[in-house]
């Protein structure tokens, strides 16, 4: 069975937190920074650069926040795949605004009530708790 890491990271600004729209030919759903890791690379340097590449964010500092695994579905790339994923939050600084990378065409500042709502997998709304 084919398998892949995976960071996921929550960034949160005051009391809001950031959720990017995944554009149409990516599925057009709502979810946190999110991406691969790389060969060679470490769990928190997947992070800071996965960070960086989806929203422009350069961050130092990263509180890792839990992990979960899954089997990607058969709708999803490379069906049956099985995934590990580490979590990370940051802060981002008052004002700051986020520049979308070619895989998102949209994001929202919002509570965690209302992230909660429009994230669509179960884990990382659940890991919403822990920022």
């Amino acid at each position: 069975m084919k398998t892949r890491d995976e960071v996921l990271i929550h960034v949160r600004r005051d009391d809001d937190v950031l959720v990017l729209r995944r554009s149409e030919a990516k599925g057009g759903y709502w979810h946190p920074v999110a991406g691969g890791v790389e060969p060679g690379e470490d769990w928190h340097t997947a992070a800071l650069r996965e960070l960086q590449e989806e929203t422009g964010l350069i961050a130092v500092e990263l509180r890792e926040i839990g992990a979960f695994e899954y089997d990607r579905e058969p709708w999803e790339p490379d069906p049956g795949m099985h995934v590990t994923v580490r979590a990370f939050a940051v802060d981002a600084p008052v004002g700051w605004e986020p520049t979308l990378d070619g895989e998102h065409d949209g994001y929202r500042w919002c509570s965690l009530l209302e992230a909660e709502s429009l994230i669509r997998f179960p884990e990382p709304r659940e890991l919403l708790r822990k920022i």
